[in-house]
Formats: C-alpha cells, structure tokens, sequence
C-alpha cells in the first residue's frame, strides 16, 4: 500500500479533531440554511464526525474484510441520513466519538498494515463506484476522510457568513 495514504489514513483522526475543534460549542448543531454546494453528506458538525465513524466501521471495515475474505463480493453503498436518524447522531457525545473512532481507525490500519502485496488487488464490485481492488478502496476512504475535513470547513464557512449578515 502506498506509504502516503497509509500516513494520511493515520494522520486523520487528528486532524478530524482540530477541525471540529475549531466550530464554537453553541454551533455543533447548526445548519445552514441551504446545503447547495456541500462537498459532504449534508450533516451538522456533530453528525459529520459520527457519520464518519460509522462508515470507518460498518462501511469500510466491512468493505475489506469482504473484499479479503469473498470472491468479488458486492459492496452496497450505506444509506448515511437513515443511519443518522437510527443512531440520533444530534444526542452524541463528541469525546466518545473520537475515541470510538481513533479505534477504529486504528484496527483498520492494522488489517491494511498486514496485508501482503497480492491482497491489494483482490476485486470487488463497490455499490455507486463500480469495479474497485482492495487497493482502490483503500483510496476511496482515504478521500472519504478529506471530504468530510472539507465538509467541516464548507460548515464553517457558512457560520460565518450567517453571523457577518
């Protein structure tokens, strides 16, 4: 696996942090008023780091382990907003979901850190993407991961507009 998407994957829940960090604690609920142009799910600052948390582990865990262990399996793509409403991710708890997730991160980066080179081009079929070897999907989380990071800056920059209105 490239060295490069290995140390972003593992850089990233750091970076998760500092950029929720940065949304003030009365505005990790708040939504703008239109989502056009999000480069995310459409999903309040708390919501974006859950949701990112559940993909890590009941999308892309899931995704390789399959991925590994069948013949090009199918890999459906995961209903975000009804799994948001079935979790209530507006009632978390922001420090547990960074620690659930920085494990989960963590025992994601451990299977990929063991995979020997001729895993990564084992074949699936990724719901939405089409084709994709393990490798690709490696790739697909790690864009997964920046897309959320821009998602939280796209919401912060709405708040601000709001508040210069």
């Amino acid at each position: 696996m490239n060295p490069t998407t290995l140390a972003t994957l593992e850089s990233f829940p750091a970076h998760l942090e500092r950029h929720y960090a940065a949304f003030p604690a009365d505005s990790v609920h708040w939504a703008p008023s239109s989502w056009d142009g999000v480069p995310s799910e459409p999903f309040t600052a708390l919501e974006q780091i859950c949701h990112v948390r559940d993909i890590e582990i009941d999308g892309y865990q899931v995704r390789i382990r399959r991925t590994l262990t069948e013949a090009t399996p199918f890999l459906p793509s995961i209903d975000s907003e009804a799994v948001a409403r079935e979790r209530n991710y507006g009632a978390a708890q922001a420090d547990v979901v960074f620690a659930q997730f920085r494990a989960a991160r963590a025992t994601t980066l451990q299977l990929l850190r063991g995979l020997e080179p001729g895993q990564l081009e084992r074949r699936a079929e990724f719901e939405g993407y089409g084709p994709v070897s393990l490798r690709g999907l490696v790739h697909y989380l790690c864009s997964h991961d920046q897309q959320h990071l821009a998602g939280l800056q796209w919401l912060l920059g709405k708040l601000d507009a709001a508040r210069v209105q």
